[in-house]
């Protein structure tokens, strides 16, 4: 067979990588260019067009695996059955990962019984109503409301919401700096990926058509977030730092941003938890309105 050529993605790749997914959608928080662009500088992924088909590869010494191609129908069928060839060719079970439910009913339509998947839940994106996370409404989100009421009491009139322009990313950028002192960054290589992501998002938000929120104190940055829409009706927040020691802050930016910045959206999808027990109780205590599921892929046993 022809080799693939997959190749990293770069900036002058935007446009294809951002068509595909703009006509194939999902609200799973991978499928936006920026998000593929900062995690390749951390993850082996790179990509091709195979079949007129979008395909991300991940491969290292250990494994190889596909993300489920975006494109017409008939183009991912022929894609899946060139990356089965090229599995085999590389001596590599055909494999898959981040399948949403409904990746997976369109391939086990078309091959019945011949694929397992195993859903992950560390990797299952929690989605949100926004008008809930902007209003924190209802019996349920009383808390919230509390622990905000509780920052607007504290901070009087110090505490001010902007957004992310070219002229304050700089001093997100500083405040990005001292979080990763304060978070033991250099010592933890996922801490590390993941303040490296942060600062290449702040770098290049313009660049990457990225929308971000800023909470000061006195005017000094104390908190921010960055996201994009995923698709039409859902808004997918990738970043969002705070200074632990500044009572509310995470609650505050979480709401300010979503009320600012995500009121034309229906959904907000905040992605997954990593399977960090902290994590996940506070991203349950928002009340998702629903998940979107990941799971991996694997040929059954003949």
């Amino acid at each position: 067979m022809e080799e693939i050529r997959f190749k990293r993605a770069e900036l002058e790749d935007k446009e294809i990588i951002s068509r595909y997914f703009a006509h194939h959608t999902s609200r799973s928080c991978e499928r936006t260019f920026a998000n593929v662009y900062l995690w390749s500088r951390q993850y082996p992924v790179k990509w091709a067009i195979v079949e007129n088909a979008l395909v991300f590869k991940s491969e290292d010494e250990d494994h190889l695996s596909f993300a489920y191609p975006a494109g017409e129908p008939s183009d991912v069928k022929n894609a899946l059955e060139i990356l089965m060839e090229y599995s085999r060719a590389h001596g590599a079970p055909f494999q898959m990962y981040n399948l949403t439910p409904d990746n997976f009913a369109q391939l086990d339509e078309w091959y019945p019984g011949r694929f397992q998947i195993e859903y992950d839940r560390d990797s299952a994106d929690y989605v949100y109503e926004s008008e809930k996370l902007a209003t924190l409404s209802g019996k349920k989100l009383h808390g919230k409301r509390n622990h905000i009421n509780k920052f607007k009491a504290l901070f009087g009139d110090r505490w001010s919401y902007e957004t992310l322009t070219k002229d304050n990313a700089e001093e997100c950028f500083q405040m990005a700096l001292k979080w990763r002192d304060q978070n033991g960054c250099e010592d933890d290589p996922e801490k590390r990926g993941e303040i490296c992501v942060t600062m290449n998002a702040l770098r290049l938000f313009e660049e990457l058509e990225l929308k971000g929120g800023i909470l000061k104190i006195d005017g000094e940055v104390v908190a921010f977030t960055i996201g994009e829409p995923v698709c039409s009706d859902t808004f997918v927040v990738h970043i969002e730092k705070a200074f632990a020691d500044v009572e509310g802050a995470y609650p505050m930016i979480n709401q300010q941003f979503v009320e600012h910045e995500c009121r034309d959206y229906l959904y907000v999808n905040r992605e997954e938890d990593t399977g960090a027990e902290g994590l996940r109780k506070a991203k349950l205590s928002y009340r998702p309105v629903f998940m979107v599921e990941k799971g991996n892929v694997k040929e059954n046993r003949q």
